[in-house]
């Protein structure tokens, strides 16, 4: 374990120490899309971006909503045809209510979802590595989920919101939202061989003044609890992307375009950092593109 973690602080530092910079033709780019329920919908616009701007991605990982767009776009789906069908989405399309004493409802009607939605089922079919977390309701810890295997399972655990959705059973273990123990999925992306990683937060609102329902209050507390989590996965990201979500409803699927366009722009603020990565270095005397300076970074 000792040996693990110092390798784990090792390559924290190499991805973070601007005097051991990596040659361009040896970075590898990682993605992390963060939790956020219907407001995941804005890493639809992030993935445009890259796109757009020809950034490549090494590989992708996922929690909660994020791992359904991670899925998606490590399959071969293009940003396109992720967006068509997350403006037609619903929450019945993954969601059937159900009465139980550990959940309003079961997430099962995903896997027609994801049928879909993914081009590949299974995590060695990817066309760029995947990764997936969920958490491990008896332990408490993140259980990651790659290289080998059906992936419907593992998104489902990911998203089985507490409260709202039945825990996922697998292998005698409990599963519910990577969210609980992992805000956003940098981690793994460093333990998967990516020099840099970034990450796409989805934002809470600042204060929260109304609770109409049950939901709203469990929604807050997992607020409050990922802001407490906050400095360890962005002691492993490279750049930090956040979209201007957060006047925007936990269940706003009828945003989903305000959501991509936010998401978009975000990413786009962020490329003259993630191309400094990529590009070699100003010749003699060359000043460096300068960095947008509203862009958040790690």
């Amino acid at each position: 374990m000792q040996r693990v973690s110092a390798w784990f602080g090792t390559a924290r530092k190499f991805v973070r120490n601007p005097k051991r910079p990596v040659p361009p033709d040896k970075v590898r780019v990682g993605l992390a899309l963060g939790g956020g329920f219907a407001r995941g919908i804005a890493h639809i616009g992030v993935l445009r971006a890259l796109e757009q701007h020809n950034i490549p991605i090494h590989a992708v990982a996922g929690v909660s909503s994020g791992s359904v767009a991670a899925a998606a776009y490590a399959s071969g789906a293009s940003p396109e045809f992720i967006e068509n069908l997350a403006l037609a989405m619903k929450l019945r399309d993954v969601a059937r209510f159900t009465l139980s004493r550990l959940g309003f409802a079961g997430n099962d009607r995903m896997v027609q979802f994801l049928g879909r939605l993914l081009k590949a089922s299974r995590f060695e079919d990817m066309k760029i590595p995947l990764a997936i977390v969920a958490t491990d309701l008896n332990s408490g810890k993140p259980v990651v989920f790659q290289e080998r295997g059906d992936v419907h399972l593992p998104i489902r655990a990911s998203c089985a919101y507490p409260g709202l959705f039945l825990p996922i059973q697998e292998n005698g273990r409990s599963l519910v939202d990577g969210f609980v123990s992992m805000e956003v999925p940098a981690a793994p992306l460093l333990r998967m061989g990516c020099t840099h990683v970034i990450s796409v937060n989805i934002p809470s609102p600042a204060d929260c003044q109304d609770f109409g329902h049950m939901f709203s209050v469990i929604n807050r507390c997992f607020q409050i609890m990922g802001t407490q989590a906050e400095r360890q996965w962005r002691e492993h990201s490279a750049v930090v992307i956040t979209p201007a979500v957060e006047d925007l409803a936990w269940d706003s699927f009828t945003s989903a375009k305000v959501l991509i366009e936010r998401g978009e722009q975000a990413a786009i603020a962020a490329m003259p950092a993630i191309r400094q990565w990529l590009e070699p270095a100003p010749a003699p005397g060359r000043k460096p593109q300068a960095v947008v300076a509203s862009l958040e970074t790690a």
